[in-house]
Parts: C-alpha cells; structure tokens; sequence
C-alpha cells in the first residue's frame, strides 16, 4: 500500500472515530496531509488553498477551478492518484463542496457552516506520521541543514539582514525546498525581538538565522547562530545555558510522555539555568509536520508523545536560542538536522548525553 493509500485509510479511521460521513479540507496543509505532499497553494503565505478536499467512506473530491485544475490534474497528479476533480469556472459562485456533503454529517479544518470544527483535531492527525514521511523528513532535514549552513558561513560583517535573508532563501530553494519562515537578527536586534523580521540593518559581529524550509508539505525548522570575533563571556553563558534547556526538551520527548510532562522538564531546566522566566517571552515549539508547529506545547498539555512523530523544540533567553526538527523513535531521538562539521558542545541530563549547537564563531 502506497503513501497516499495508508493515508485515505488513516482519515477515514479518523472520520469513523469522530462519527462524521464527509471530511472538508481546506488548508494549504491539510491538503498536502491528505494528498501524500501535493500542492494547493498559489500564494506561498495563504493558509488557505486554491483547492478543497471532500472526503467520503468511499469517494475522495478536488474541488477547484478553471484556472487551478489542469496543474492539479497534470503536474500535481491528482487524477491518477485517484481524486475525482470538480470543476467550476472561475468567474462564478460555486456550490460543488455543499453539494457533495448535502445529508451528511461533516467536519472541516475551518469553521464551516452545518460542520464540526475539527481543525485542532486534524492538526494533531497531520503530526502522526506514516513511514514514508520519515524518509521524506530526512531528506527535507539534510536539505535546511545544508542551506543553513552555506548560507551562515557566506555572510560577513557590512551584510544588510535584507541580504542574509536572501542567502538563506537561495540555498533553500535552489536546494528544492522553500523558505517559508525565513527570520533575520543582527547585533542587537537578537536580544529584543524572538521573531525578527529582516530589515535593512547592517551586520556588525552577530547573527542569527532562522529558517522554516517546507517540501512535499513537511516543514523542518533549524536556527543557527555566528559571531565575528571572540564571543563576549556574557554571550557564551547564555548559549551555554540555552543549549541545556534544549537538551531537557529533547530528551524528555520520549513515547508515552505528555506534552506538559515535556514542558515542565523545560521549564525546569530554565530555572536550573538562572533563566526561571524566560520561556514565557516565547513559545517553545511542538510537534511539527505539515505546518512549523502543529500545536504549539503549553504548560500542563495532555497530548500523548507517539513514536514516528516530529518535534522542532526551539528554547530561548534574550540574545540566543537553539533549534533543531527531530524525529522521536522508540529507542530515542534523531536530529534531522544536524549539521555536519558545526561547533557542538556536549549536554548530560540524567546519565543521558546530547550534543546541542554552539555559537559559530568566524
């Protein structure tokens, strides 16, 4: 049974379960969930697609436009994949979705009218991953470590951040994957902001890079983080300390843990650290698939850690942070995103050792 196989079975265990005749889906995400890593968008911002997904116990529908469905139909291979295509012109109102749900019981990834909203349990579908996904996370993995890693040693002191950002962007497309999330801080700019947009500023001896790079739908994050120059104490204490909240994260995400269970082992290492508040300036990241985070983890969170899910935990105190995508298995942790031949410090928690990103230091 192929990926797009295994995953109609996988909805349709799921529609049985929440007691719903027809599944809508509507976002970017979803409809890459659903399809096995196809396409909906146009706009690479939109959540929403240019396409909506109606599945039944026995039928599954694109329902699209003029305009989108021969690429669907051709490029994307829907058609052969076994989707019946329905078709509107663009220029109209269309009332396709409402009629292939007329009597039944629905649910969405939306609010929809006459439907359950089923979004936050969809999200949590989207993260429990078949087999095939894993291998695809992989290769997305080795793909953003690459291009982080070309792109952070090509940067120098004079760089605009507008710049380092479009370094970053070429090696991830020119890779094949696109740079959906693509944050750029420099100097003093990484301590005031956790999501710094680029801006024009210059680059004076400090960096950080952090990229979101999405293919066949998946998305792996990674940071990374370069200083010209020797690196102040002040900074090394803080990266030092970063590093081993991560290491908490990652190693206490293990099969039969609840997301709070997880939490509170961060928040307990931040506190270990001399950094007791910093982890309410900004989240600490989740689990991750078809969207950077399919929810975001929360102090006292009951989601069940599962053994094939994929985690981007992403600590932080004012001035650094670390990240990495892993993928949880039954025997630990792999980093999908190492980076080869990248600075490491050593991190031991509890008689277990795991090696966190230093501070690249050029």
């Amino acid at each position: 049974m192929g990926l797009q196989e295994e995953r109609l079975a996988q909805i349709r265990a799921f529609m049985r379960t929440r007691e719903i005749d027809a599944l809508v889906l509507r976002r970017v995400s979803s409809f890459a969930w659903a399809t096995a890593g196809h396409r909906s968008y146009v706009n690479t911002a939109s959540s929403d697609g240019i396409a909506t997904l109606v599945i039944t116990a026995d039928e599954q529908f694109v329902v699209t436009n003029t305009i989108e469905a021969p690429r669907l139909e051709q490029e994307e291979g829907l058609a052969a994949a076994g989707w019946t295509l329905r078709v509107a012109p663009w220029w109209k109102a269309d009332d396709t979705v409402a009629q292939l749900v007329a009597g039944k019981r629905v649910g969405a990834d939306f609010a929809m009218a006459n439907a359950q909203d089923l979004s936050d349990a969809i999200a949590w579908q989207r993260s429990l991953l078949l087999p095939q996904e894993h291998e695809r996370f992989r290769a997305l993995g080795r793909i953003c470590a690459e291009a982080m890693n070309a792109a952070i040693r090509s940067i120098a002191p004079g760089m605009s951040e507008y710049e380092i950002a479009a370094q970053l962007a070429y090696e991830t497309e020119r890779r094949g994957a696109q740079a959906i999330v693509n944050l750029i801080a420099t100097d003093e700019r990484i301590f005031k902001f956790r999501h710094p947009l680029p801006t024009d500023k210059r680059l004076n001896d400090y960096a950080m890079l952090v990229l979101c790079g999405r293919r066949d739908g998946l998305v792996c994050s990674i940071t990374r983080l370069v200083h010209f120059g020797k690196l102040p104490d002040s900074l090394r204490v803080k990266a030092d300390a970063v590093a081993q909240i991560d290491a908490a994260f990652i190693l206490s995400t293990q099969p039969g843990r609840t997301l709070g269970d997880v939490f509170a082992d961060g928040q307990a290492a931040y506190a270990a650290t001399g950094f007791t508040d910093e982890w309410q300036y900004h989240h600490q990241g989740g689990p991750a698939a078809y969207e950077p985070r399919e929810l975001i983890a929360t102090p006292g969170a009951a989601q069940v850690v599962t053994a094939g899910q994929v985690y981007a935990w992403n600590p932080s105190i004012a001035g650094v942070k670390s990240e990495d995508t892993i993928l949880v298995t039954e025997n630990g942790v792999e980093v999908l995103t190492a980076i080869e031949g990248w600075p490491m410090q050593e991190v031991s928690i509890k008689g277990r050792t795991i090696a966190r990103p230093a501070i690249l230091e050029a």
